[in-house]
């Protein structure tokens, strides 16, 4: 496994994801954008997915544009999907594609910023379906296809907020404190028995909307784009990273104010 260091100046040979079919939900803006874009340059085959179907279709034509392998679009709710959505969703991938070879789980929402003695719960039941349960669930499904690919990479998105208690980041820190704990429990439970592996990612301060909203008065220009942590992300989804399983990866170098 590389170092830190390393993971956030990877350099990838060209065309080092081709033939490579990633799913990368929150897939219409943001980091998800970036990383389809970014996957598409490298060579994969890119499944979007997301909420809104307008921003998938313009993810898509800028793709298209550039001349990459054309993706696929799946519009999901991840508040709303059930498991047979999931299933139907892993069939399709099935008989579209035959397998899957990576699955970025980017899509996440904020909810509330508020000491946890008055956190509405409907918003907690809210993130929690769409930042832990729906990821869960979706995992789940692709599974098997996942089992197909020689080489599958499973990135769920992690936060500093997720390693270390911080007083009111309410259920988006406790969410990410479980989806630490899931990618431990996955990986365990992979490790050895098959090609698919398990990790976390944390994408660090980065330019977002998300971002914005947590912290207003913060000065966007002050951090890093989306497009400039992709290192981390290429180095995770593919095949250098094959023997990298339950760890927990920071997309830039640390730094104590960083989130």
């Amino acid at each position: 496994m590389l170092s830190n260091e390393e993971i956030v100046s990877y350099h990838p040979r060209e065309k080092h994801l081709a033939n490579k079919i990633i799913l990368i939900t929150g897939a219409g803006a943001g980091i998800g954008q970036a990383a389809a874009v970014a996957c598409a340059e490298a060579g994969a085959e890119v499944i979007l997915a997301g909420r809104t179907r307008s921003k998938l279709e313009s993810v898509y034509d800028h793709i298209i544009e550039a001349g990459w392998t054309e993706p696929l679009i799946f519009p999901v709710d991840l508040e709303g999907a059930t498991p047979d959505d999931y299933s139907d969703l892993a069939d399709s991938i099935d008989t579209t594609c035959g397998r899957l070879d990576g699955l970025l789980h980017n899509a996440g929402i904020l909810g509330q910023r508020t000491p946890l003695s008055h956190y509405p719960h409907s918003v907690w039941v809210k993130v929690l379906q769409v930042n832990l349960t729906s990821q869960f669930a979706m995992t789940q499904s692709l599974m098997p296809v996942l089992e197909k690919s020689d080489q599958a990479s499973v990135l769920f998105t992690t936060s500093s907020v997720g390693r270390q208690g911080r007083a009111f980041w309410g259920a988006y820190g406790i969410s990410k404190f479980a989806i630490e704990g899931m990618v431990q429990t996955w990986s365990m439970e992979t490790e050895g028995i098959g090609n698919v592996r398990v990790n976390a990612i944390n994408p660090g301060a980065t330019r977002t909307t998300m971002r914005a909203q947590a912290f207003p008065a913060e000065n966007p220009e002050s951090l890093k784009t989306p497009e400039q942590i992709m290192p981390a992300y290429l180095y995770l989804l593919g095949d250098d990273s094959a023997d990298v399983n339950g760890q927990s990866i920071d997309a830039q170098l640390r730094k104590p104010s960083a989130n």
